[in-house]
């Protein structure tokens, strides 16, 4: 009798998103890491810079930002100047190293986490710039947690441009949930995440580029 084959099981959120980096699967070769078109594109990055700029400029004492999932930090760099403290986050222990490295700031500190499973920074305003995109549902439902500690999260997600059915589940990793012409919406199922309120910021379409890219202010 044949024994039952097993189930291969994931890599861990980790390991996937190294292998993204070591591995170039987001494209790019002028630099050791590249966190994709999402982040260098400048029809994408510049409205983005400018709109979430604008609203760090509204508050009358500089807020404390928690970047999570700061990816190589060309966008994060850009904000720097209206944070009170800047502290980016993310998953991948050498791209940290390296933007330990090449980026330095009195008011900015990187820190290796893994958002899902450990403590997040104490701040004002958490961002996640095309981050749950990549994750599971399971631990987008232990970010959520978290996030409640913050004032204001600033989320941005590639979504299908037509209706789709909202959070399909998915193993983390390179991918996104648009493959199955799906996307993260925080306040549908099975998250239904309460939020005071919800002010959509940037819509982004690009005719080379599938999807929309949605930038979403809420306050928590």
């Amino acid at each position: 009798m044949r024994s039952p084959k097993k189930q291969k099981k994931p890599w861990p959120t980790k390991d996937a998103m190294e292998q993204v980096y070591s591995k170039n699967l987001w494209g790019g070769n002028k630099s050791e890491f590249y966190s994709g078109i999402g982040s260098h594109h400048p029809e994408i990055i510049e409205p983005y810079i400018e709109k979430v700029t604008s609203f760090l400029r509204s508050f009358e004492n500089p807020p404390v930002v928690c970047d999570l999932g700061c990816g190589d930090f060309n966008v994060g760099k850009e904000l720097l100047d209206y944070a009170g403290k800047y502290i980016a986050v993310d998953i991948v222990e050498p791209l940290i190293r390296h933007n330990s490295e090449n980026f330095s700031r009195e008011n900015l500190e990187f820190r290796c986490l893994d958002i899902a499973k450990d403590e997040l920074p104490t701040g004002d305003i958490a961002i996640l710039r095309q981050v749950l995109q990549h994750l599971s549902n399971t631990e987008i439902q232990s970010i959520l947690k978290k996030l409640r500690d913050f004032k204001y999260l600033i989320l941005t997600e590639h979504l299908p441009e037509a209706d789709f059915i909202p959070n399909m589940d998915i193993i983390s990793g390179q991918g996104s949930r648009l493959k199955k012409q799906s996307g993260v919406d925080l306040l549908v199922p099975p998250f239904l995440w309460e939020v005071k309120e919800e002010k959509p910021l940037l819509t982004i379409n690009l005719e080379d580029y599938p999807g929309v890219i949605q930038t979403t202010l809420y306050k928590i």
